[in-house]
């Protein structure tokens, strides 16, 4: 490291360390506006911008060209757990490259961030929602066994 470098910049300190030394260094108009989904750069501190509002229930489709898999209630309705995994495996893989892509190219628009919105868990209860669709389950108990299963499903 550097010398005078912070500590937030050096990959070799534990993430948690690194995290703590940039927090303390933001102002608090530097934090609150973070706190929205087209998070501004910090300059002085050397933060790009970046837009965490994105998506991938069935595929990563909002940022160009992509797999796209069935909805969520279709993909639950095989009750097969392995290939849920094997789903959620190959959406995160592509999401990572497009992300890795974007970076390269400079680019730190909506879509491109690697924080999604997905699965989406609520339990489908009432169809006035109208987008049970995107949802795994109608019952809790299917939903907490199959989410179960896919932590523990090995790879």
């Amino acid at each position: 490291m550097k010398e005078n470098q912070p500590l937030y910049l050096d990959p070799k300190l534990p993430l948690e360390t690194r995290v703590d030394d940039l927090v303390s260094r933001m102002t608090l108009e530097e934090k609150i506006s973070q706190m929205v989904h087209p998070a501004p750069a910090i300059e002085r501190l050397g933060v790009p911008e970046y837009n965490w509002w994105n998506e991938c229930l069935h595929g990563v489709g909002r940022a160009g060209v992509a797999t796209v898999f069935p909805q969520a209630i279709g993909l639950a309705a095989t009750w097969n757990v392995e290939l849920m995994r094997q789903v959620a495996t190959a959406i995160s893989d592509e999401a990572r490259a497009k992300h890795h892509e974007s970076l390269r190219r400079g680019i730190r628009q909506i879509y491109t961030g690697l924080t999604y919105w997905s699965p989406n868990v609520n339990i489908f209860r009432d169809p006035r929602w109208g987008r049970g669709q995107e949802t795994y389950a109608s019952v809790p108990t299917s939903l907490r066994g199959w989410a179960w299963r896919l932590s523990r499903a090995s790879g």
